[in-house]
């Protein structure tokens, strides 16, 4: 397949950013973005990126988001995003959930919306299945059919703590594809991980260097460097 990906909204800190509850819209949706990016092309599919970073307003966001997804001829959009709006900070024991929009229910979107649901739900989330919007940009002005993944809630604590970014990733690609990515990686993951990258040795032993992610957006780096904290993990950001 060809596709074209994106993480929706501005970085955080920027105009017209997206939602913060217990997590950041912007910044988990580059996450997960930068997932499902490498791990379809790892899969064999052609992919690019079409995120935003620069954006003046919404409106320029939006735009310049567009006009990228356009200038491509591709077999779908697929835009990422988190919702808010559920005010479930204690925790209730059940989860929003996940949903999926589409411009109509005769969009050549629709059965990709469908497995994506699907997919996700799989991982715990309440399916609110499919919904239909003529209104939103992204879906209303690319050429190819859109979808538009709310992956689950930043403002819930259930989705939150059953939230991965890996495994939301996994699930978008498995909806989309059917197929499933031997290990999660971002584009620059395998980028660094390619034939001739740079294995540094001394001392007469091997020395294996394991890496996360590289990320252009400090913040997007910064993120990813607390959640290795929270989990137990070493961690620190270096200019590459």
């Amino acid at each position: 397949m060809r596709i074209n990906v994106h993480a929706g909204h501005n970085p955080d800190g920027k105009v017209a950013c997206g939602v913060v509850g217990f997590l950041r819209e912007s910044t988990e949706a580059r996450l997960v973005k930068d997932a499902v990016v490498g791990q379809l092309r790892q899969l064999g599919h052609t992919v690019y990126d079409c995120t935003c970073e620069d954006g003046k307003s919404q409106s320029d966001v939006l735009a310049k988001i567009v006009g990228r997804c356009n200038s491509h001829e591709v077999d779908l959009d697929v835009s990422i995003h988190f919702n808010s709006a559920a005010n479930d900070p204690v925790g209730n024991g059940r989860t929003t959930g996940v949903e999926t929009w589409v411009y109509s229910m005769a969009s050549k979107a629709r059965k990709y919306a469908e497995q994506v649901c699907q997919a996700i739900s799989g991982l715990g989330f309440k399916s609110r299945g499919v919904k239909y919007n003529a209104n939103l940009y992204v879906l209303r002005k690319t050429n190819a059919p859109a979808m538009l993944v709310e992956c689950c809630f930043v403002d819930d604590k259930d989705d939150v703590q059953l939230y991965d970014c890996q495994k939301m990733a996994e699930a978008i690609v498995y909806g989309i594809t059917g197929q499933r990515a031997q290990a999660s990686a971002g584009p620059e993951d395998q980028e660094a991980a390619a034939p001739g990258a740079e294995t540094p040795t001394g001392g007469g032993k091997e020395l294996l260097r394991v890496q996360v992610g590289a990320y252009s957006v400090a913040g997007n780096a910064r993120a990813m460097a607390d959640k290795l904290k929270a989990a137990g993990f070493d961690a620190i950001v270096v200019k590459a």
